[in-house]
């Protein structure tokens, strides 16, 4: 793990719970459009992600970075064309789910997968990342994280 100063740690670790709190945004704010579209979660899904894609273009309109080359866009690995459709899924199941379990539930539960996930991928070091073996803490950390989905939906 790359070792950062205090300030820049305190900042990403920040971020990263910003990043937490606009998941429960956008879950729950594609729950309420889904309704005011008539029940229709896969066109608030669509509506939603062109957003994204307006606001990805608008980015790159007024950033302007140099364009990747072809021959980097070619040789890119499998796995790194599945976000877009894996976030899509995303966006979609926020629009469905969400209403239906809680914005506090659905969260919840979408943190316990992605960390039971990510325990998987780092172990075995799939789609490129480093290798962070499975310790006794880390799935003592999973373990918690779900015992607090069985908290928020039972108690």
């Amino acid at each position: 793990m790359m070792h950062r100063n205090m300030g820049t740690t305190i900042i990403l670790i920040l971020l990263a719970l910003l990043t937490g709190c606009c998941i429960a945004l956008q879950a729950s704010a594609n729950s309420s459009f889904r309704s005011n579209l008539g029940n229709q979660p896969l066109y608030a899904a669509y509506f939603s992600i062109c957003g994204t894609f307006v606001t990805a273009s608008c980015a790159l309109a007024l950033l302007q970075p140099p364009p990747p080359s072809w021959l980097a866009i070619q040789q890119t690995p499998w796995w790194n064309w599945i976000g877009g459709p894996l976030g899509a899924l995303i966006v979609l199941a926020g629009a469905t789910l969400t209403r239906e379990l809680g914005a506090a539930l659905f969260i919840a539960l979408v943190i316990a997968g992605q960390l039971l996930c990510s325990l998987i991928l780092d172990h075995f070091a799939w789609i490129g990342l480093p290798r962070h073996s499975v310790t006794p803490g880390r799935l003592v950390g999973a373990l918690l994280v779900l015992a607090g989905v069985i908290c928020i939906k039972y108690l």
